[in-house]
């Protein structure tokens, strides 16, 4: 009787403390997901890897690294501080996400047929091209204008 209890303790203790040391191995094995800070565009629900792939997009639309409009930390200047907004370039990147999602909200989401054709959305790459700052006109430009426009609208089309 005695060697059945002695059995049985052991037992329990292993399986209590064989639990415990599973449990956090496995929380020690993954790691917390990564806390966004200073969200103001960019929807505050997405996760790190989101944030992450879009801002690789914008460094290959754009030709440019992290440091274009990131700030480095104070305590390790080789590192990027993600959430300061010290460098003056992050706040003017903001305003041309906000242009490129009213552009695409309000006038390329209302060509007709958009939903059932491929449309091509404006992204930085769009004005940028892979630089930093953006070219100049895709369409070149027909020379200046003949004369004052009419009254209520474009002039028109040549040869019609």
């Amino acid at each position: 009787m005695k060697q059945n209890k002695r059995k049985f303790f052991v037992t329990l203790f292993l399986v209590v403390f064989g639990t415990v040391g599973i449990l956090s191995f496995q929380t020690i094995q993954q790691p917390q997901p990564r806390k966004l800070q200073n969200i103001k565009v960019l929807p505050a629900d997405w996760t790190y890897q989101q944030v992450d792939h879009l801002m690789d997009q914008y460094k290959a639309d754009m030709g440019v690294k992290c440091n274009y409009c990131h700030a480095p930390s104070k305590d390790n200047p080789r590192k990027m501080d993600m959430a300061s907004d010290e460098n003056p370039k992050k706040d003017i990147s903001r305003d041309m996400i906000r242009m490129t999602v009213e552009l695409n909200q309000k006038y390329i989401s209302l060509i007709p047929h958009a939903d059932t054709v491929k449309v091509q959305a404006v992204t930085c790459n769009t004005c940028h091209r892979g630089a930093a700052k953006p070219f100049g006109p895709i369409v070149a430009q027909q020379g200046p204008p003949q004369g004052p426009p009419p009254p209520g609208g474009l002039p028109p089309a040549k040869g019609k």
